[in-house]
């Protein structure tokens, strides 16, 4: 047995923030309370000073397994994501093969099962990514896909997307949509504004974003699916999803780490780093996404965590690939850009990287409770770091805040009652 003592347990699914010590034997939580230090527990956690709070939930990480996995890895993603706290994961479905059948997702699934923490699997909406046919959506599920998403790649056949809607919403599963019209852009990962003229690019503009916001949130008005619209960047989508959810959509949105943390002059100082789809914008757009999370119109935070190799972003902007890595440095820039400036409590953050994110997915995790699963992570909320790009868990290291000063360290992160990491 495990005890976990003297921690601030912060439970948002139960408004739960009280001193409170943890019980763990085997995978399950089985006490909560006050419990005196004895010989009887294997191991006893000193949390003093510290958060307990139940193991993070990113709906969004490309693990690049199978076919690219000198980016990443279904294990070094897995270790990636614990040393950041995460306990369950849901990868997407752009890997070589796609996961648009159920012999390559039952690979995926058969491997994962020896990880250190819950790696789940989203499945491809259309077959190939093509946007031509859908995929065996019912066959998908019976084999353990969580969900659906084209991610990467935006559904342009409006038809097919209310088929897929509708097949969606009869089986009670998520449709995750990636929102950049290729009609109006320019080029990608750069906003289109002041940055991309500076240095003669055309850029991504937010009404590529923007348009399909609004198709895809009246196709989830019109079929009652339930979808999602990945990685918001700009303030107007925020208004669009606002109206939509005020007119009885079923819609759920996220955001980056990084759209919240940055804006498009990121690009003139990190360069490639910076580079992302949908791309940072500016300052004004920043503040929009902001004023979402805190009035509940995004409903998580997901890192999109995009490993890609050193020689992959070392070339020319133009040429590097989009993406970056985020499952090591999000909780700290949540603690840092959103909590620590007075935007939102702890409580408020953890609510949208846990109990919010596996609501979308009907996954039975992101809460604490006594008969519930061991997972669970384990923070300093004031302990200053500074992040290290020789120091990540991932295989990759493209992240824009190496160097960057920022807030929470994660101590322990404890998944089906063990402990996978431990700073």
């Amino acid at each position: 047995m495990i005890l976990i003592k003297d921690g601030r347990l912060i439970d948002p699914g139960s408004d739960t923030d009280e001193s409170l010590d943890i019980v763990i034997d085997g995978d399950k939580i089985v006490g909560m309370g006050k419990f005196q230090k004895t010989e009887e527990y294997e191991r006893i956690i000193d949390a003093k000073g510290k958060i307990v709070a139940p193991g993070l939930v990113d709906v969004h990480v490309h693990f690049r397994d199978p076919g690219l996995t000198y980016k990443e890895d279904l294990i070094s993603g897995a270790a990636a994501a614990a040393a950041g706290g995460y306990t369950t994961v849901v990868c997407m479905a752009n890997t070589k093969p796609v996961v648009d059948c159920v012999e390559v997702l039952s690979d995926i699934l058969k491997r994962a099962e020896s990880l250190p923490i819950h790696v789940l699997q989203a499945a491809a909406v259309t077959k190939g990514l093509k946007g031509e046919e859908l995929v065996d959506m019912e066959g998908l599920l019976k084999a353990g896909a969580v969900g659906f998403t084209d991610d990467g790649i935006p559904i342009q056949d409006a038809g097919l997307l209310l088929k897929a809607m509708e097949t969606a919403r009869r089986l009670n599963a998520p449709i995750s949509l990636h929102e950049e019209d290729p009609a109006l852009m320019g080029s990608a990962g750069v906003n289109q504004g002041e940055v991309s003229r500076q240095i003669g690019v055309a850029g991504a503009p937010a009404i590529a974003e923007e348009v399909l916001v609004a198709r895809d949130c009246l196709l989830a008005l019109h079929t009652g699916a339930r979808v999602n619209m990945q990685h918001l960047s700009s303030r107007v989508s925020v208004d669009i999803v606002r109206m939509m959810k005020n007119l009885g959509a079923n819609v759920y949105a996220e955001v980056t780490p990084s759209h919240i943390s940055l804006t498009e002059q990121a690009v003139l100082e990190r360069g490639a780093l910076a580079r992302v789809n949908p791309p940072l914008r500016t300052e004004e757009d920043r503040y929009g996404l902001i004023a979402g999370l805190k009035e509940d119109v995004i409903d998580m935070i997901a890192t999109d965590h995009a490993p890609h190799s050193r020689e992959e972003k070392a070339k020319e902007l133009k040429d590097a690939p989009s993406g970056m890595i985020g499952l090591e440095t999000a909780l700290a820039l949540g603690i840092t850009n959103l909590v620590r400036k007075g935007h939102m409590t702890m409580p408020q953050l953890l609510k949208k990287m846990t109990v919010n994110p596996a609501a979308l997915y009907n996954l039975d995790c992101g809460y604490i409770k006594e008969g519930g699963a061991a997972d669970l992570v384990i923070f300093d909320e004031r302990e200053r770091w500074t992040v290290d790009g020789e120091k990540f868990h991932s295989r990759a290291s493209n992240s824009p805040f190496i160097g960057t000063e920022v807030y929470g360290k994660v101590k322990y992160t404890l998944c089906k009652g063990r402990v996978v990491y431990e700073d």
